[in-house]
C-alpha cells in the first residue's frame, strides 16, 4: 500500500502513465483495424459480441502477460544465429505475427478483388467465418502486439502498476471505438482495401523488425494518417458528386 501511495504521489510516474496509455491506443489502431475487418465478415447479429467477448479476451491475455514480466523480458535473449542476426523468441514471435497478418491482409484483398458486388454481400461473408474462429486470430494477433508493447513498455518504466493501468484504459479505449469503426468501414467498401493495405504494411513491418531492421513507427502511423486523409477527401467528393447528381 506504501508504495502505491509514493507511485501515485509521484509526477515522474503520472507521466509515465500517460505516455505509456497513449502508445499503448496507438499500437492498439492496428489490432482494431483487424477485428474490424474480422467481425464484418460476420452476420450482423454476432459482430458487437464477438467483439467484446475478443477484446475482453485479448485484456485477459495481456494482464496475464505482465503478470510474468520478467519471462517476456528474456524473450529478448538470442537463441541462435543466422544470416549474420542474433535472433531470439521475440524475433520470432515477430516474424510468425508478421507472416499471419501478411497471408490474413492478402487473403482479404483476393476475396474483395475476386467478388464483385452482388457476391459479397451479407450471407457470402456470414459463411467464410465463425465467430469463435474470428476471437481466436483477435487472440492470436493480439498476443503478437502484446509482448512487443510489452518489451516496450517496460524499457519506459519498471512499475508494474503503471503497465496494467496503461493496458486497462489502451483497451477501454479499444472496446468503446471498435463498433463505430466497425459500422464506419461497413458502411464505406473502398475503407476496407485501405485498412488491409495499412494491415499489409504492419505485417511486413513486423517481419522486418523480426529480421533486426528497425522502422520507425512514426512513418508508418504518419503514411496512414495521410492516406486516411485523401480517402476522407475521395469520399467527401463523391458524397458531393451525389448530392449535385
Amino acid at each position: 500500500m506504501d508504495y502505491l501511495v509514493a507511485l501515485a504521489s509521484d509526477p515522474t510516474a503520472w507521466a509515465a502513465l500517460a505516455t505509456l496509455v497513449v502508445m499503448e491506443v496507438v499500437l492498439g489502431i492496428d489490432n482494431l483495424i483487424f477485428i474490424s475487418i474480422l467481425t464484418n465478415k460476420l452476420p450482423e447479429a454476432h459482430r458487437a459480441r464477438t467483439q467484446r467477448l475478443g477484446i475482453g479476451l485479448a485484456l485477459v491475455m495481456r494482464l496475464g502477460l505482465l503478470g510474468t514480466v520478467a519471462l517476456i523480458v528474456r524473450l529478448t535473449a538470442p537463441i541462435f544465429t543466422a544470416f549474420g542476426h542474433d535472433f531470439s523468441w521475440r524475433d520470432l514471435i515477430l516474424i510468425a505475427g508478421g507472416v499471419f497478418l501478411v497471408w490474413k491482409a492478402t487473403t482479404e484483398i483476393h476475396h474483395h478483388v475476386s467478388h464483385d458486388s452482388s457476391e459479397s454481400d451479407g450471407p457470402v461473408k456470414a459463411a467464410s467465418i465463425t465467430p469463435l474462429s474470428a476471437i481466436g486470430q483477435i487472440l492470436v494477433l493480439d498476443l503478437v502486439f502484446s509482448i512487443d508493447s510489452i518489451v516496450t513498455a517496460v524499457g519506459m518504466t519498471e512499475h508494474i502498476p503503471i503497465m496494467f493501468v496503461a493496458v486497462i484504459a489502451a483497451v477501454a479505449v479499444m472496446m468503446f471505438a471498435a463498433g463505430p469503426l466497425s459500422r464506419f468501414i461497413d458502411r464505406n467498401p473502398t475503407v476496407v482495401m485501405l485498412a488491409l493495405g495499412f494491415l499489409l504494411v504492419i505485417g511486413m513491418t513486423l517481419v522486418a523488425e523480426g529480421f533486426g531492421s528497425h522502422v520507425p513507427k512514426g512513418y508508418i502511423y504518419a503514411a496512414m494518417a495521410f492516406s486516411a486523409l485523401v480517402e476522407g477527401l475521395n469520399m467527401l467528393s463523391r458524397r458531393a458528386k451525389k448530392k449535385r447528381a
